[in-house]
C-alpha cells in the first residue's frame, strides 16, 4: 500500500520507517489492543507449559482467547507454530481461564469461554508469499497482519484473508492428530455454515444478499462471521444478521430509545439477556420493506460517527 499526502492538488509520497526490534511492534498492538482488534488485553510474554506466547488477549464480544505473535523473522512456519499454540490453548483451558481470572480480577468459568471462535493472530512487517499461500484454507483459524510504519507517525494494518473453498485437512505438513483436535473444537464461520446449519431457504438467501449488498453502500464496514450469525462493523457491529430456515432476525445495534421507528417493526431487548450491542431486533422476510429496513441499519451505522 502506497501512502500520499495531499497540498495543493499535488501527491508526495510518504516512506516507511522500519521497526528496529519486535518489541516496538508488541508495545504498539497491546497499547491499543481495544482500537485495533476489539480485544482486551490480559497478559503479556505469558509462559504456559514452556512455551511463551506474546500477547494474550480476549474477545468480550465471542467470549474467547486470541493469541497474538510477532514476527520480524519470515523464515518460519505460521502454519505449524499457529497449530501448536491453538493445541496449547485447548489443551489447558484451566490455565488460560486462571490466567485471565488473576489479571483481569474477573471469574471466568471454563463453561463461559466459547473455544470454538479461538483464534492466533500473527503480525509482522511483511509476510512471504509461501507464508500467506499456506493460510489460503476455508477452515484455518489463524489471521496474517502486515504492519507498516511511515513517517509523520502514521501506522497501517493489512490483513490476509482466505480465498479457497479446500480444507487444512487436505495438508500433511503437521501432524494430523493436531490438526484433527483444533478441527473439532474451533470453527471457522461463513455463510455457507449458516445457510446448510439452518437448511435456509433459496427465497431467504437471495433476500440476505440483497440486504447485504444494500448494506455495503453505506460505507467501509468489515463483515464478520460468528456462530450464531453475521456482524456488519463500522467501529462496533451496527447491524448483526441470524439466518433461520424462512425468515431473518435482525439486531439493530442501537440502545434502547434512541431509535426512531415510526412503524414500529422493532422489538424491545433491553430487559433480556441477548446477543448483540444493541436493544433492538426485527423479523424479515420476503413481505418487509426492505427500504424501511435500511432506514432502520442506517441509523445504526451514522449512530458510529
Amino acid at each position: 500500500m502506497k501512502l500520499f499526502t495531499l497540498k495543493d492538488k499535488k501527491l508526495k509520497g510518504v516512506s516507511t520507517v522500519s521497526f528496529k526490534l519486535e518489541k516496538e511492534i508488541q508495545d504498539i498492538v497491546e497499547t491499543n489492543l481495544k482500537e485495533l482488534f476489539e480485544l482486551q488485553f490480559v497478559k503479556s510474554e505469558l509462559t504456559i507449559k514452556n512455551f511463551r506466547i506474546d500477547t494474550l488477549g480476549y474477545n468480550e464480544e465471542n467470549n474467547s482467547f486470541v493469541v497474538i505473535e510477532y514476527k520480524r523473522d519470515r523464515n518460519y512456519s505460521v502454519i505449524d507454530q499457529g497449530y501448536t499454540y491453538m493445541s496449547l490453548m485447548l489443551n489447558n483451558k484451566s490455565d488460560f481461564i486462571l490466567e485471565y481470572n488473576e489479571t483481569c480480577g474477573k471469574n471466568l468459568k471454563r463453561d463461559d469461554v466459547d473455544w470454538s471462535q479461538s483464534r492466533v493472530v500473527f503480525i509482522s512487517p511483511q509476510f512471504t508469499e509461501y507464508q500467506k499461500h499456506s493460510i489460503n484454507f476455508k477452515d484455518i483459524p489463524f489471521e496474517l497482519w502486515e504492519i507498516k510504519q511511515y513517517e509523520n507517525g502514521l501506522i497501517g494494518f493489512t490483513q490476509y484473508k482466505t480465498t479457497s473453498d479446500e480444507s487444512v485437512s487436505t495438508i500433511s505438513t503437521i501432524e494430523n492428530k493436531m490438526v484433527e483436535k483444533v478441527s473439532r473444537e474451533v470453527k471457522v464461520y461463513s455463510e455457507k455454515y449458516h445457510f446448510d446449519r439452518k437448511k435456509v431457504s433459496d427465497e431467504i438467501k437471495e433476500l440476505y444478499f440483497s440486504l447485504k449488498e444494500r448494506i455495503l453502500t453505506l460505507g467501509e464496514i468489515e463483515i464478520v462471521y460468528r456462530g450464531k450469525g453475521i456482524s456488519f462493523r463500522r467501529k462496533l457491529p451496527f447491524t448483526d444478521i441470524v439466518f433461520r430456515q424462512n425468515e431473518l432476525y435482525i439486531l439493530i445495534n442501537m440502545k434502547v430509545g434512541t431509535l426512531k421507528d415510526p412503524e414500529n417493526i422493532t422489538k424491545d431487548l433491553s430487559t433480556e439477556r441477548h446477543w448483540g450491542y444493541g436493544d433492538y431486533y426485527l423479523i424479515m422476510n420476503q413481505n418487509t420493506d426492505m427500504d424501511y429496513v435500511m432506514f432502520l441499519i442506517n441509523q445504526s451505522y451514522k449512530n458510529q460517527d
